[in-house]
């Protein structure tokens, strides 16, 4: 008589303390498992590539990040409590899984959710209904709290064994510690998000954004984590570098649409303006540049803009321009 088949899994993988414990689950349950990172402009690759080598797992980074920023301009379920599009964005990576499961022979999916961990998006009903909209309902096991859940299709052919599986839920992380201990896994980030979409300053600059271009791509998307963003008014924008580092950032990220703002014979940053060339809002935002920068408040200097002309302007300080901040 032969042996059953081992069957595998692909984990959708944070690089959280969770998602590795999920893989660790699973392989002692004799699952051969691997897991896939989704990179886009507002989640980084990094954690997970280090929890992976760290766990000893195969990891596959993939790029998703023009279709990923359409989802999070209209996602059909709404947005948490800042930008995070947490229902459609879960259920479209596992979507994304989906088709590399189908195309590398792996049996099921899984994640690192835990039951009620997050009360908005880890609740029995969000579970079920990432599930289904993902298409992938047949296929997905959370192996962490399959003991509190239905079971699972998974779990239902045989490809794991429920009760090699836990029945963890709720917001305290003392059982994920006490098996971190047990499995060996000591090098794990705190439980913070990782995702800038859940954070109010990125957020707010986004939603900045949308409301004004609405067909920004991921290059203006990129923008939005460098200076200081300012809105001075429907049609204008400026950003502004806080120091040396960031003013190199932004010369290698600036658009073809960003007009450079200088100040001439005194160190300061680099402002990208984004605006018509006549009227108030250059002006304002020269202004702004020269405040700043070295110039005192009110000090008259000159300001360069695009390297072919210059303004004479007024310097604004920083506390003038905090009306401005987004």
């Amino acid at each position: 008589m032969s042996e059953a088949k081992q069957s595998r899994g692909l984990g959708i993988f944070s690089g959280g303390l969770d998602s590795m414990l999920a893989v660790k689950l699973l392989e002692r349950a004799g699952v051969e498992v691997a897991v896939v990172t989704f990179a886009t402009p507002f989640f980084s690759p990094e954690r997970a590539m280090v929890s992976a080598k760290h766990i000893g797992v195969p990891l596959q980074v993939v790029q998703v990040g023009g279709p990923h920023l359409e989802l999070v301009k209209n996602p059909p379920h709404g947005y948490g409590s800042n930008m995070n599009p947490c229902i459609d964005c879960h259920a479209f990576m596992f979507a994304q899984a989906g088709k590399i499961m189908a195309e590398q022979g792996f049996d099921f999916l899984f994640s690192g959710e835990v039951l009620g961990q997050r009360p908005m998006s880890q609740n029995k009903q969000a579970l079920a209904q990432v599930a289904k909209l993902s298409g992938m309902a047949e296929y997905i096991l959370r192996p962490l709290s399959a003991q509190v859940l239905p079971v699972s299709p998974v779990e239902e052919r045989g490809l794991v064994e429920h009760e090699r599986l836990l029945g963890l839920s709720g917001r305290s992380r003392k059982p994920q510690m006490a098996l971190a201990e047990e499995f060996g896994v000591s090098d794990y980030p705190a439980p913070a998000g990782g995702c800038l979409l859940t954070e109010p300053g990125f957020s707010n600059r986004l939603r900045d954004l949308f409301n004004h271009q609405p067909d920004a791509g991921l290059a203006e998307v990129e923008l939005l984590k460098q200076g200081r963003h300012l809105r001075l008014s429907p049609r204008a924008k400026l950003i502004v570098g806080r120091n040396q580092k960031e003013n190199q950032i932004l010369e290698k990220l600036a658009l073809p649409s960003a007009h450079w703002l200088i100040t001439q014979g005194l160190p300061g940053p680099l402002g990208l303006y984004f605006g018509p060339l006549d009227g108030p809002d250059l002006e304002l935002a020269a202004a702004l540049v020269a405040g700043y920068g070295k110039a005192k408040p009110g000090q008259v200097v000159k300001v360069e803009v695009d390297q072919d002309r210059s303004l004479q302007v007024s310097a604004q300080g920083p506390r003038l321009a905090a009306a401005y901040l987004l």
